[in-house]
C-alpha cells in the first residue's frame, strides 16, 4: 500500500427516505460529484440506503444489504476512490455472513470499501440512541431494531489509519481514546443526529474529538425532513486535529470536501503531545 500523506477528503450528506432505489441514485450522484473534485476518500451518512422503518423486511425481500454492498463496491472501483459506506441495515455481525444477528434485531454496520472495490473492514454501531428527544419524533429507541455491537474497529489506508465510529457513538469519548491509542489519524461519523440535538451538540463534540485524540474527523450527516416527525441537523463537517473546521455544509443533499495534508496533523502531535503525556487508562 502506498502512503498518500496529501489526499482530498470528503463527507456526503443526504436527506434519505424509505425508497432505496432513489436513495441509491443520490448516492451515486454525490459519489460522482465527488470524483468530479477528484477526492480520494469519501464519507457516507447514517443510514444512507434507507432511513425508516421495517428494515427486517427489505433485507429478506429485497436482500438489500447484499444490494448496497454491490452497488458501493462499483461505485469505487468506477471512481477509484475509497468509500467509508457510513451504515446499512444487517443481519450479520460485523460483515460475516456465518455470525448471523437473531431475529427480529439487525447489527448497524458500517464498511470500508477501497479503490478496486474490496471490503477492507467493518464497524458495528456499539452505543445505541434510546432517548427521548422531546422533538416531534419523540422517543428514539434503537434498541428496539438493533443490536448493539461490542468493539472498536479501524482500517489501514493509503490515507492513514482510518478509526470508525457511527453517530451516537460520538457521545462517548472512551471508544475515541481507544483509536487514540491505536494511533488514529482519521475518524469518521457517519451520522443521523436530530435537529434539536444537532444544534446543541454537534460542532461541539466534533471539535472535542478532533482536539482530544488529535485526528481529522469527517462528520457525514443526514441533513433535513424525513417525514412528517423526523428532522436531522445536516451540518456535515470536516474538522482539523486542532479544532478548526475546515469545511461544511448546513441542509440539504451535497458533499463537503478538504485538501488535506497529513504533515498538519505530525505538526499539531509534535508541538501539543498531549497524547504522549495522557497518564490514566493506559
Amino acid at each position: 500500500m502506498v502512503d498518500k500523506a496529501q489526499f482530498k477528503l470528503a463527507a456526503a450528506q443526504m436527506v434519505s427516505g424509505q425508497d432505496v432505489s432513489k436513495n441509491l441514485v443520490q448516492v451515486e450522484e454525490l459519489v460522482s460529484q465527488a470524483a468530479f473534485m477528484a477526492v480520494d476518500l469519501l464519507v457516507l451518512p447514517e443510514n444512507f440506503s434507507v432511513y425508516g422503518a421495517g428494515y427486517r423486511q427489505l433485507l429478506t425481500e429485497q436482500n438489500l444489504y447484499s444490494e448496497v454492498m454491490s452497488r458501493l463496491r462499483f461505485l469505487a472501483r468506477e471512481h477509484n476512490m475509497w468509500i467509508v459506506g457510513g451504515s446499512i441495515p444487517s443481519i450479520y455481525r460485523h460483515g460475516n455472513e456465518q455470525d448471523l444477528v437473531a431475529a427480529p434485531r439487525l447489527r448497524s454496520c458500517c464498511n470500508v470499501v477501497d479503490a478496486e472495490g474490496e471490503i477492507r473492514g467493518c464497524y458495528d454501531k456499539i452505543h445505541l440512541f434510546d432517548v427521548d428527544v422531546g422533538d416531534s419524533q419523540g422517543c428514539y429507541q434503537e434498541s428496539d431494531t438493533f443490536e448493539a455491537g461490542d468493539r472498536p474497529s479501524f482500517v489501514y489506508t493509503p490515507f492513514g489509519k482510518i478509526g470508525l465510529s457511527i453517530c451516537y457513538d460520538l457521545r462517548f469519548p472512551e471508544l475515541f481514546r481507544q483509536y487514540a491509542k491505536q494511533e488514529v489519524e482519521i475518524i469518521t461519523v457517519p451520522s443521523a443526529f436530530t435537529q434539536k440535538t444537532g444544534e446543541a451538540h454537534w460542532r461541539t463534540l466534533l471539535c472535542a474529538r478532533a482536539i482530544e485524540n488529535q485526528a481529522f474527523v469527517v462528520a457525514a450527516n443526514q441533513g433535513g425532513w424525513h417525514d412528517s416527525k423526523r428532522q436531522t441537523y445536516g451540518h456535515s463537517m470536516i474538522v482539523n486535529p486542532w479544532g478548526e473546521v475546515l469545511s461544511e455544509i448546513e441542509s440539504g443533499a451535497g458533499i463537503v470536501v478538504a485538501d488535506i495534508n497529513m504533515q498538519d496533523l505530525a505538526r499539531v502531535r509534535a508541538k501539543m503531545p498531549a497524547l504522549k503525556h495522557a497518564r490514566l487508562n493506559q
